[in-house]
């Protein structure tokens, strides 16, 4: 367990960060999943993470004497941030809080893709995952003395939410310090994804809390980063297409040709969602799209 020092944009009174790592580190979740514990006394939870029972003992075992968690939060409903839910509800009758379920909030051409091309990148979407409200961006959420803005960041998945608490966003997996986010379609979109970058950017938050990996202190030049980062796999995407029309496969073999297994397997779905972003502003065509088996060429 850590803590943090906590946030002061709108005058708000001071109140207990703690946080609690998931014993699932991976080459996807870095060191793993960091459960935040907000408030003092009646507390939220802001992710419960992976359902792993040694996990929810530790988030119990994190609270002081007579502290109780009166609410759950969850930025989006991948296993590792909300298998635990129900879990923890039932444990707790803490209500659930969240965007809703996977899929819900796909834009049109993702539900369009998803009918075409229904597997996803096996990323570990939460099926289950229910909440008792459904959040939308920009209301503010009152927990006791807590107060929360509700930020939508769609991108890493169309039902990503972050949560504003004084000048501190917990970003849940829209930025994070050790390594750009999974933007695996039909549930991630590059396009949606860059623009809750900007909007996180222009947000004047002091702090980024993290779902995976450390607090990150300076959230514009982190962000900064990413868009940078971004823009130039774009163009080495485009790049790989010089070499001639190519399956998706081969089009992220040419692009990261270091990477094999799991981390070849995402990058081949950052890949395919930089390829639908630039279909979309028709940089790029593909024949047999939307389909099982496309062939992507320059425009």
């Amino acid at each position: 367990m850590t803590a943090v020092a906590e946030g002061k944009r709108d005058a708000a009174p001071p109140r207990a960060l703690r946080s609690v790592l998931a014993p699932n580190p991976s080459p996807m979740t870095g060191p793993g999943t960091t459960t935040w514990i907000l408030g003092e006394g009646e507390v939220a939870v802001i992710d419960p993470g992976p359902d792993d029972p040694a996990h929810l003992q530790a988030i119990l075992a994190a609270l002081a004497p007579g502290e109780r968690i009166g609410a759950i939060l969850v930025t989006h409903a991948h296993l590792d941030h909300s298998a635990a839910v129900p879990a923890l509800a039932a444990m707790t009758g803490a209500p659930v809080s969240g965007a809703g379920p996977a899929g819900s909030g796909r834009s049109a051409a993702m539900r369009a893709l998803a009918e075409a091309l229904p597997a996803t990148g096996g990323e570990g979407l939460d099926r289950n995952y229910r909440p008792d409200r459904l959040l939308t961006g920009g209301e503010i959420l009152a927990l006791g003395n807590l107060r929360l803005q509700v930020v939508a960041t769609p991108g890493h998945m169309a039902e990503h939410l972050a949560f504003g608490w004084g000048d501190y966003l917990f970003c849940g997996d829209l930025v994070m310090a050790w390594a750009p986010s999974l933007v695996s379609p039909p549930d991630g979109e590059m396009a949606a994804y860059l623009d809750s970058l900007a909007q996180v950017s222009a947000g004047g938050w002091s702090h980024l809390l993290p779902a995976h990996g450390p607090v990150i202190a300076d959230p514009a030049r982190r962000i900064a980063e990413l868009i940078a980062h971004r823009r130039g796999r774009e163009a080495q995407v485009l790049a790989a297409l010089d070499a001639g029309p190519a399956p998706l496969a081969e089009v992220a073999t040419r692009v990261y040709p270091d990477l094999s297994g799991p981390l070849l397997r995402a990058a081949t779905r950052n890949a395919l969602a930089h390829l639908i972003d630039l279909i979309s502003k028709n940089q790029v065509v593909a024949t047999g799209w939307p389909g099982p088996s496309p062939v992507f060429r320059h425009a």
